[in-house]
């Protein structure tokens, strides 16, 4: 009887590179590969990487010296494959700078692992980067209920993939391609699987998933909206969430949809880069602060309870000491609940790479450095205000891991927050009503409460949200 060869996974940056590991795991599982958490047990290493950030593409060249060293200390045979954006962009690169590497496959092409690696396995280094005709989506397996069980209540689900708008200072054009979206038909019967193997929350995602537009069952064209109601109506489908979005493909069905569809979580991750004008045109990102500002009033009017979180750049190239400023005032008057913030790096091949390379619109490393440290200054004031505010209130909670402690579980609030319960009287996959009784630097702690018999189970409506973000500020 053959052991059973074994896979080690590493995934770096979004959502979109976590689902795609798990479908590259799902693939080679038909080949008798058996998911390791040691990459010095495994037959094959696959590095899933990311390509938004200079230092996410670095960090998987250290990743690979490390691998090369372990390698050659141990004799070993270990196939080593890198996969995802970096692979896309950096293919030839990768193979000069590291020869460790067996095979480099772009993430069009991993539905196409297992010949990929037979030809890989005989010696010769295959590297694959091209866009394929065919529908990756259509060769790829269903993960098994064991698999599925293993990652949780909660689930990733890709309904769009690649990027039309081509801000400046994006990869993501070139290394996932124009915008393409499943057909609904073929989303539905993805998900009604996950939801049959005991998924409650389901994270549609996607480069730019609000401008997802797939073909329905009747031969319509769909919005994200109406796709998010299709999938609202599968059993056991319980939470809904959605990532990561564009300002100017934010439709009015959408809106409504934060309205009517109960399932639909009240957060929202929607990306802004800068609070200045100037900024956001150098940037191309079609839209000013006005616009998004406007966009925001819109959403919370359908929905009163809803936490926003965003992305921001600074230090792009021509950013002033006022060009900065008006990023600060846009995060005193939206009311952050969470943000991600970055130095901006200059990616190869980008139009602001050229911008960058001239010395009267490069921000020095130094500028760049002190204005991160005060703006992340004030994103965590927001944040902690944001969680500050929920002391008191009562949410419903999906219970998804155990805890530290015997008898405890680990959840998530409709804010996407940790939230740590002592003894619930449920499982893993159970939603339950806490009322949250102390407040972390990293979690929340959550008392259950007996749901009230005719209590919809939706978090309440009073959180407060700018005014305290604003204050903080």
């Amino acid at each position: 009887m053959h052991q059973p060869r074994k896979l080690y996974v590493k995934s770096f940056g979004c959502q979109m590179n976590v689902y795609d590991a798990q479908r590259m795991a799902d693939t080679l599982a038909k080949e008798g590969y058996v998911e390791t958490p040691d990459p010095a047990a495994a037959d094959l290493v696959i590095l899933n990487t990311c390509h938004i950030r200079e230092k996410a593409a670095e960090k998987v060249y250290s990743e690979l010296g490390r691998l090369r060293k372990a390698k050659q200390e141990a004799g070993s045979d270990t196939l080593i494959a890198v996969a995802g954006c970096v692979a896309q962009a950096e293919g030839a690169e990768i193979m000069r700078r590291a020869p460790v590497v067996d095979l480099v496959v772009g993430p069009q092409s991993y539905h196409r692992l297992p010949e990929l690696l037979k030809d890989a396995a005989s010696g010769r280094r295959v590297v694959d980067t091209e866009f394929p005709a065919e529908d990756k989506f259509d060769h790829l397996p269903a993960p098994s209920r064991a698999a599925t069980r293993a990652r949780g209540p909660a689930a990733f689900l890709t309904v769009q993939e690649g990027c039309d708008k081509f801000c400046t200072f994006c990869v993501v054009p070139y290394t996932r391609g124009a915008e393409v979206s499943r057909p609904v038909a073929r989303i539905v019967a993805e998900a009604e699987h996950l939801a049959a193997q005991g998924v409650r929350e389901l994270t549609v995602i996607g480069q730019n998933v609000n401008a997802f537009h797939g073909e329905g069952p009747d031969g319509a064209t769909w919005g994200l909206a109406r796709l998010l109601g299709r999938l609202a109506a599968i059993d056991g489908v319980e939470r809904l969430r959605y990532t990561t979005s564009h300002p100017g493909d934010m439709d009015d069905d959408l809106v409504a949809a934060h309205r009517d569809l109960p399932q639909l979580m009240p957060y929202l991750h929607l990306p802004v880069q800068s609070g200045s004008d100037k900024i956001l045109a150098a940037m191309n990102r079609r839209h000013t602060r006005d616009d998004y500002l406007r966009l925001i009033d819109r959403i919370r009017a359908a929905r009163p309870d809803l936490a926003l979180s965003s992305d921001f750049i600074v230090g792009f190239p021509g950013e002033s000491d006022a060009d900065f400023a008006d990023t600060l005032d846009l995060v005193a008057q939206m009311g952050l609940a969470s943000a991600y913030s970055f130095k901006y790096s200059a990616r190869p091949g980008t139009p602001a790479a050229e911008r960058e390379a001239d010395p009267a619109r490069a921000v020095p490393e130094s500028v760049k450095t002190a204005r991160l440290a005060e703006l992340q200054r004030r994103l965590e004031a927001g944040k902690v205000a944001f969680d500050a505010a929920c002391l008191g209130r009562s949410f419903d909670i999906l219970l998804e891991k155990p805890g530290r402690q015997p008898a405890q579980l680990i959840g998530r609030s409709p804010y996407l927050q940790s939230v740590v319960v002592n003894a619930p009287p449920a499982g893993i996959g159970d939603l339950i009503r806490v009322t949250i009784t102390a407040v972390g630097p990293n979690s929340l702690a959550g008392q259950c409460v007996a749901p009230e018999a005719d209590a919809p189970r939706i978090p309440e409506t009073s959180v407060p949200l700018s005014p305290l973000v604003a204050a903080e500020a």
